[in-house]
C-alpha cells in the first residue's frame, strides 16, 4: 500500500504506507477512497504550513474497512465499513462545553494537524469512526465528509421547503449544498463561471446562471418577484463572491459564508445593516451533520456518482493538485485509491 507525503513547497512524494498497530481507543482502517478537497488545496499552496509537520500524509475525506481495533474498542470489528469524522475536539474548553466542538481552538483536524488519509493504512481514534451498512456504495460513501459540510451549512442557513436559495460557486461543496437544499424542498439557483461546472449543474437539473454573461442580481430579483433570495451561500472564496453575497438576499435574508478565504475581504456592511441580513459563518460539522449525510447516502436519492469525475492512484496526486491550482482541472471531484499502485 502506498502513501502520499506532503513535503512542503507544493510537492508530494510517494512512499510506503506505514502500518501502525492501533493503541487503546484506536482503530486501523484500510482506506478504500480518499477525496481531494479544497482544504487540501490550501495545504498544497502552503496556507497551512504552520499546522503541519512535513513530510506528512494529508487528506481527510476517507472511507474504508476496519482492519484491526485497539484495546477498549468494542463497537467496531474487522470488516466493518466506516467513514471518519476528522475533527477531534479537546472536549474541555469553553467552546466544546457549549457544544461547538467543530470550532474547538485546540481542534486536531486529522489530515492537517495529524496524519491523513492519502495512504492505504490509517490508524485513527475509534470514537471518530461512523459505521456504515455492509452494502453501502463506497464511492458514494467517500463523499460523506463533504456532504456533512453541506448538511451543516444548510442546517445553519435554516433552509426549509419553499425557500429561494442561491449557491455562489458550483465546486464540490457548492453542488452538494445545492443538492441538499433541493432535497429540503427549496428552489435553487446556482451561480458559476466555469463551463464544465455549469454544464454539470444543468445536467443535475439546476437553474444555473453564469454571472459573467447574465446579470445575476437582476435574475434573482426577477425570479423572486422583486423580493430577493431567502438564503445565499458564499462558496467561492473570492472578492467577487463577497461582493455578490450582500446584493442578493431579501430583507431579513440570510448569508452563509462557507468558503475559506485565504485573505481578508471587503464586505458591504451597509447593505447588511440596511436590509437586516443575518450573516452566518459555517465551519466543519458536528455528529448530527454526519448522521444526516450518512442517511442521505444510504437512502441513495442524491446523484452523487455524477460528482465523482475520476478515481486515481496515489501516484497521480502531484499531477492532480497541479491541475487544480493551474486552472486546468476539467473535473468536479477526484478520489484517490491508495491500493491501486
Amino acid at each position: 500500500m502506498k502513501a502520499a507525503y506532503y513535503e512542503g513547497n507544493k510537492r508530494f512524494s510517494i512512499g510506503e504506507s506505514k502500518v501502525i498497530p492501533p493503541g487503546p481507543g484506536q482503530a486501523r482502517m484500510e482506506v478504500a477512497y480518499a477525496g481531494v478537497c479544497g482544504t487540501d488545496v490550501h495545504v498544497f499552496l502552503g496556507h497551512m504550513d504552520h499546522r503541519l509537520t512535513p513530510p506528512q500524509v494529508v487528506g481527510h475525506e476517507a472511507v474504508g474497512t476496519i482492519a484491526e481495533v485497539g484495546q477498549g474498542v468494542t463497537d467496531l470489528k474487522p470488516g466493518d465499513r466506516v467513514v471518519l469524522r476528522p475533527t477531534d475536539a479537546c472536549g474541555t474548553c469553553p467552546s466544546c462545553k457549549r457544544g461547538h466542538i467543530n470550532i474547538c481552538p485546540k481542534l486536531n483536524f486529522i489530515g492537517i494537524t495529524s496524519a491523513g488519509a492519502f495512504q492505504g493504512s490509517w490508524t485513527v481514534p475509534a470514537h471518530l469512526l461512523h459505521k456504515l451498512p455492509d452494502d453501502v456504495n463506497m464511492v458514494h460513501a467517500a463523499l460523506i465528509e463533504p456532504l456533512a459540510v453541506a448538511t451543516h451549512d444548510v442546517r445553519y442557513g435554516q433552509v426549509t421547503a419553499g425557500d429561494f436559495c442561491v449557491i455562489l460557486g458550483a465546486g464540490p461543496i457548492g453542488m452538494l449544498e445545492a443538492l441538499v437544499c433541493r432535497e429540503k424542498g427549496a428552489t435553487v439557483v446556482v451561480s458559476e463561471v466555469n463551463a464544465s461546472r455549469v454544464k454539470l449543474a444543468r445536467e443535475l437539473g439546476f437553474d444555473v446562471v453564469n454571472p459573467s454573461e447574465t446579470d445575476l442580481v437582476k435574475y434573482v430579483f426577477d425570479q423572486t418577484g422583486g423580493a430577493g433570495a431567502d438564503v445565499v451561500f458564499e462558496v467561492t472564496g473570492t472578492q467577487a463572491g463577497a461582493d455578490m453575497m450582500t446584493k442578493l438576499p431579501r430583507t431579513g435574508g440570510r448569508i452563509v459564508i462557507v468558503a475559506i478565504f485565504a485573505d481578508p475581504m471587503m464586505v458591504d456592511l451597509r447593505a447588511i445593516l440596511w436590509r437586516e441580513y443575518t450573516v452566518i459563518g459555517a465551519r466543519n460539522y458536528v455528529k448530527e451533520d454526519y448522521d444526516e449525510a450518512i442517511r442521505l447516502v444510504v437512502e441513495g436519492n442524491l446523484p452523487l456518482e455524477k460528482l465523482v469525475s475520476d478515481i486515481r492512484p496515489v501516484s497521480r496526486i502531484q499531477e492532480t493538485f497541479e491541475e487544480i491550482v493551474g486552472g486546468k482541472a476539467d473535473f468536479m471531484k477526484v478520489l484517490i485509491d491508495s491500493s491501486a499502485d
